[in-house]
């Protein structure tokens, strides 16, 4: 069981229903220390929602259980662990693999195999289960955060999403002039009908993403890329919008043979909303993009 503890401060509302509100706990969470087998302790005595506060007391939250999915079941595929907390992990997902089981791959995904993970630790499925926080398409690799448990997906929740930086890598057709070697793309995206696609469209969603290239070889750049906002499809989308569409993406129309769309999110920071310092987890791209890039600069003469 995980136990949380918190000091009231001057300046904190008064209620421990509303304390613990304004501290990251959900309604459901809260709801689940009171009648799931958890604990609201102020100065280590058991306390209603209603119990009035004051400067200087000690609360301690002790989670209740989470209702179990039993649709949901671990995966003992490989799972990369990159970093880990006592709250929450990173993981490094391979292109292919969904970030949350779907109807049509419901077995394997980071979700099924980060299961598997705590269950070889022996964790107790009630307080421990995984909760994704930032997720990436199927065919893109890279970085992923999860929450160990539903406190600490809300915790990461109330961060706001301009508070997690992602940084991408990808493999695009083209070269890019010498004035647009650094750029900002501010474009709009909507769905296309009732696809999977995305287009750029004044009606959409407002759509930032911030990208320099790194180097370029004849009719290739490799280019990094900072998603500002996260729509789906977002860095594919708006490469194309730039003429540049990545390796392996035929769906916004690449005709090449890489097996994927050449996109790995290499770089991942955010504060430890517990702790509150700042983490940072930078990795090397997969293999097959190495080999692509290094390809294609054999073919340059490079």
């Amino acid at each position: 069981m995980q136990v949380y503890k918190l000091i009231v401060q001057k300046n904190d509302p008064g209620e421990l229903s509303h304390f613990l509100l304004k501290k990251g706990f959900s309604r459901r969470a809260v709801n689940n220390a009171k009648n799931r087998g958890g604990m609201l302790l102020v100065n280590h005595h058991r306390r209603h929602t209603g119990y009035r506060l004051k400067e200087g007391d000690v609360v301690h939250f002790l989670m209740g259980q989470e209702k179990e999915n039993p649709a949901l079941r671990p995966s003992d595929k490989p799972l990369e662990v990159v970093a880990e907390a006592s709250d929450y992990l990173v993981v490094n997902k391979p292109a292919g693999l969904l970030s949350i089981p779907s109807g049509f791959h419901h077995e394997d995904a980071v979700i099924n195999r980060v299961l598997s993970y705590f269950q070889k630790q022996g964790a107790d499925p009630a307080y421990i289960k995984p909760h994704i926080v930032t997720r990436l398409d199927q065919d893109t690799s890279g970085l992923v955060l999860l929450g160990k448990n539903a406190i600490a997906h809300d915790r990461f929740a109330k961060l706001g999403k301009n508070r997690f930086i992602k940084r991408y890598h990808a493999i695009v057709h083209g070269n890019f002039p010498e004035d647009e070697l650094t750029g900002l793309i501010d474009k709009p995206l909507a769905r296309v009908g009732e696809t999977v696609k995305r287009e750029v469209n004044p009606n959409g969603q407002k759509s930032l993403t911030a990208y320099r290239v790194i180097d370029q070889v004849p009719g290739a750049s490799l280019v990094e890329l900072r998603l500002l906002t996260g729509r789906t499809h977002q860095i594919r989308v708006h490469m194309m919008s730039l003429g540049h569409v990545l390796f392996g993406d035929d769906l916004y129309g690449a005709k090449d043979h890489f097996a994927r769309q050449a996109l790995n999110c290499f770089y991942l920071s955010f504060p430890d909303p517990f702790s509150g310092k700042k983490q940072t987890i930078e990795l090397p791209d997969p293999k097959d993009m190495q080999d692509l890039w290094r390809k294609l600069q054999e073919q340059a003469g490079k």
